[in-house]
């Protein structure tokens, strides 16, 4: 019971084997870090009001709840942390703290006996119900409980802790002294040292339950906001596995690893860590204490929703289906309407290619209003306007209804909303073909500020709405063949987005697509063909069609075709008619330099029909001008035949029949008669000197 007990109220002085007991039945204990906040504490309630500024006063109150709330830092850290807001109290504190470390044990007895004066008076220094009366009571507290030998182990603690404080110091005071050039060298290598020893500092013992808590939602709330702020892949699961170690049953350690694992797009891991948050979520029962005997089923139903939603995103659809089944039927034995309508959402997701798709989703936007669950009727909303876009409806109703949602937003500030729906009608505007309104929707987008700021410098979270609208900034500075302003905003989202974020992909494939764009129209084409791969690796679709693109340019008709027929067949399949229209006009335009121009016009003219029925702005403007060419490509064509020959078809019955019987051979692929085909040029001269081209 003696290790127990120590292991229990002095975990992080441990030195061999790991905590089986729960560590977080204690809430707080004390530690050499906490001992340095405590001096802290102290001498700014013996400072007086004249001697600190208002905005030294302001500062040092605005440090002070990460300092009590965040994980153990080194003293070296500490002291820069407190110089930066009042370099007066950073020296009274490192003074105070070294008599203490270099004294007797009795000087820090002493220090905890002279706290508790703190609360004593008619006015006292510090309120008791006051975040930091709280620390300074739960401190006291913790200190009194502790054995003698705890004691001693707390004190040699703090020495070594202000060593180590102390070292870091002189090793910084060197560096300064040695030159510019070696002094940066040696700086990028102490920094990596530095690191290193800081998390062997925080991973030497557990976290207490409010750290640990803080720790957890801090680094939940920038991975969803802003992923570049939040501890790399692996050094947070790093810490996780620390917690994890000392206490198995956390269960938020381990939603917090499924969302970690889920930014390297590891399947066995995430599954892993989702299935264990589930299982120690009934373990303790945290579900069974708030909701009765119903936690048991509520947890089991919302397991197998979230194991749906994760096949769903790696692309695992029958699995998904299996698991939203098993949340279908312990929703309805326990009649959970509101997990009933989350499973709803879901069955949209996974039959979305059905042509029936869009009545499950009216429902499921009636149920949510109904059970007054503002989020997914929103979502549900912006899910219909986005397949009505893509079914061809006009955009004055579907921008009503996005109004409608925007509504739901603000009424209940959902401001990831609002810029799902601001990215969503860029989307929109660009699909129709409308530059100037995808533009001004964009910059709305990011010019606009966070109703949830990461932290009080923030004022925009780094999410996939603005990752979108970038990207579509970008690509619409370089249709306008503004490729420098679209290599700017690329740079920036690289700098925003790091290739290791979940959001990476976005701005890789943008990139990609504009570097390929840019090499097809400086002739390049064996570097286009480069790009084609990692195009392909971020989106197949795209990849096969800008590799037809290339096998063309580079005259390789045959298997340009073959592709481009595939490509078809598929896109039609699967409904994307954007891509259809662009692989018809890829068709054509293989067509008329294969010198059949008439081939090409029934395609042009399937081309022209479905973007009109779909009001595809864009890409109708580019099949008429595709049509013109056409046009204008046939013409010469009878004036390329030989006189004897328009004697010979003089009876035919139409001009088409004409045209199919004229000589395609003798043409250019610009439509101009070859050198020595026409009648008045037999003898081979230039053909700029024949009559019938105009030429004097």
């Amino acid at each position: 019971m003696a290790s127990v007990h120590e292991s229990l109220y002095f975990n992080p002085m441990m030195t061999n084997g790991v905590v089986h007991a729960n560590v977080f039945g204690i809430k707080d204990w004390v530690t050499p870090y906490k001992i340095a906040v405590l001096v802290l504490l102290n001498e700014m309630g013996r400072t007086g009001e004249g001697a600190v500024s208002l905005m030294e006063r302001r500062r040092l109150n605005q440090l002070l709840l990460p300092l009590l709330q965040g994980p153990d830092i080194t003293l070296s850290k500490l002291y820069k942390l407190i110089e930066e807001s009042c370099p007066q109290l950073a020296n009274s504190v490192q003074i105070r703290i070294k008599l203490m470390a270099e004294g007797e044990l009795k000087d820090m007895e002493q220090f905890f006996d002279d706290l508790s004066d703190s609360f004593s008076g008619t006015e006292p220094e510090v309120h008791k119900t006051s975040v930091v009366g709280l620390f300074l009571r739960h401190m006291i507290l913790a200190y009194s409980k502790l054995s003698f030998s705890q004691v001693f182990k707390l004190y040699t603690a703090l020495q070594q802790y202000f060593q180590n404080g102390e070292k870091k110091s002189v090793e910084d005071a060197d560096m300064e002294l040695t030159s510019r050039e070696e002094g940066e060298r040696k700086m990028e290598k102490e920094e990596l040292d530095v690191s290193i020893r800081e998390e062997e500092v925080s991973c030497s013992g557990p976290l207490s339950q409010k750290q640990a808590e803080f720790f957890l939602s801090q680094q939940a709330s920038l991975l969803k906001n802003d992923e570049t702020k939040a501890l790399t892949p692996a050094s947070l699961q790093k810490e996780l596995n620390n917690l994890l170690k000392f206490n198995p049953d956390f269960a938020e350690a381990h939603y917090l690893s499924y969302l970690n694992n889920l930014r390297v797009q590891d399947v066995f891991s995430s599954t892993h860590s989702l299935l264990h948050y589930f299982d120690r979520l009934i373990l303790t029962g945290a579900e069974s204490k708030s909701n009765g005997e119903e936690g048991y089923g509520r947890s089991l139903r919302y397991a197998a929703l979230n194991l749906a939603a994760l096949h769903c995103r790696f692309g695992h659809y029958q699995q998904a289906e299996l698991a939203l089944q098993e949340a279908i039927r312990i929703a309805q034995e326990s009649n959970d309407h509101v997990c009933l309508q989350h499973c709803l959402s879901w069955l949209y997701v996974l039959g979305q290619k059905r042509s029936d798709s869009y009545v499950l989703l009216e429902h499921s936007v009636k149920k949510a209003v109904h059970f007054g669950l503002p989020y997914l009727a929103s979502l549900g909303i912006q899910s219909l306007v986005q397949q009505r876009a893509f079914a061809g409806k006009t955009a004055n109703k579907l921008m009503d209804a996005l109004k409608d949602s925007d509504l739901l937003h603000w009424k209940h500030s959902l401001s990831e909303l609002i810029d799902i729906s601001i990215a969503q009608k860029t989307a929109i505007w660009r699909l129709y073909g409308r530059s100037t309104m995808a533009l001004q929707q964009a910059q709305m987008l990011l010019s606009m500020n966070s109703l949830e700021a990461v932290n009080a410098g923030v004022q925009q979270n780094n999410t996939e709405s603005f990752a979108v609208a970038l990207c579509h900034l970008a690509e619409l500075h370089a249709e306008q063949g503004c490729f420098a302003a679209a290599s700017e905003v690329l740079k920036h989202l690289k700098e925003r987005f790091p290739p290791n974020s979940q959001h990476a992909q976005l701005w890789m494939l943008c990139d990609q697509k504009i570097q390929f764009d840019r090499a097809m129209n400086d002739g390049k084409y064996h570097l286009a063909d480069s790009l084609v791969t990692g195009i392909t690796a971020l989106n197949s679709i795209e990849g096969v069609y800008r590799k037809a693109i290339v096998l063309q340019a580079q005259n390789q008709m045959s298997e340009a075709h073959k592709l481009l027929q595939k490509l078809l067949i598929h896109c039609q399949k699967i409904r994307n008619t954007e891509m259809v229209i662009s692989v018809l006009l890829s068709v054509a335009e293989l067509y008329w330099r294969s010198s059949s121009p008439t081939i090409a016009l029934p395609v042009l003219l399937q081309a022209l029909a479905l973007s009109k029925e779909y009001r595809l702005q864009y890409l109708a403007s580019e099949t008429v001008l595709n049509l013109a060419f056409a046009q204008l490509w046939r013409q010469p064509l009878r004036i390329s035949m030989k006189p004897r020959t328009i004697l010979q078809r003089s009876t035919a019955k139409s001009k088409s029949e004409m045209l199919f019987t004229s000589r395609p051979d003798s043409t250019t692929p610009w439509g101009r008669p070859r050198r020595g085909t026409d009648a008045r040029c037999s003898s081979g001269s230039c053909i700029r000197n024949c009559p019938l081209m105009g030429c004097p």
